[in-house]
């Protein structure tokens, strides 16, 4: 019997040929894909600059400044006005919830980074426009095979429970099968090109005590 699983390896596969990137790993939303982004800059650095200030613009959404503080960074919040992505500075991270259409990852300002790990996001409200869902866009192959395990529990794919090593800490973050299928299908009807989502209805989170 075919592992169910394999419908979310043809759908990272689409979004490659769809986005550009080389790599791309599924999980359950693009808030999840932005802490492990950020948790792998923490995990490389095996924790030496925890309380690191990481850059982004005030007016974006909740999650974002929260999962900055979840991976142990000190998000900055500052005036900054942007359309479709912005860089989590000074990690060569970026929010795409709002953009997703083809080619994007080969597409200035992503273009001028030597290993940007993009985020884009699958919600209802988004652009793809299924029940939930992230990735990570990437070209690290290292990175990858981080990613695949800390998304799954730090298990192996494909690898029973019980005889699996597990080597580090993991996270329950994967895309389960049903929501890939329907990525792949709106995929494949998805127009190459898509304007930006607007991003005017987020509130001031610098006016927020929790981000103070």
């Amino acid at each position: 019997m075919k592992n169910a699983f394999s419908i979310v390896k043809d759908f990272e596969q689409a979004l490659c040929e769809y986005t550009g990137a080389p790599y791309a790993v599924a999980v359950n939303s693009c808030t999840s894909a932005l802490f492990l982004a950020l948790r792998y800059h923490y995990w490389i650095q095996h924790g030496v600059n925890k309380g690191q200030r990481i850059f982004i613009p005030k007016h974006t959404y909740v999650s974002v400044p929260m999962q900055i503080k979840h991976a142990g960074f000190l998000p900055i919040l500052e005036d900054i006005e942007w359309l479709g992505c912005y860089q989590l500075r000074p990690f060569e991270i970026w929010d795409s919830a709002r953009r997703f259409t083809s080619g994007m990852y080969n597409k200035a300002p992503i273009l001028s980074h030597s290993n940007p790990l993009v985020c884009v996001s699958f919600h209802w409200s988004k652009i793809l426009g299924i029940q939930q869902g992230g990735a990570i866009l990437h070209n690290d192959y290292l990175f990858d095979e981080w990613a695949r395990r800390a998304r799954f529990d730090g298990r192996t794919e494909g690898v029973a429970p019980k005889d699996d090593i597990i080597k580090e800490l993991g996270y329950h973050m994967y895309m389960s099968p049903e929501i890939a299928a329907e990525g792949l299908v709106r995929l494949m009807h998805l127009p190459k090109d898509n304007p930006d989502l607007p991003n005017d209805d987020y509130p001031d989170l610098s006016q927020m005590e929790i981000f103070k």
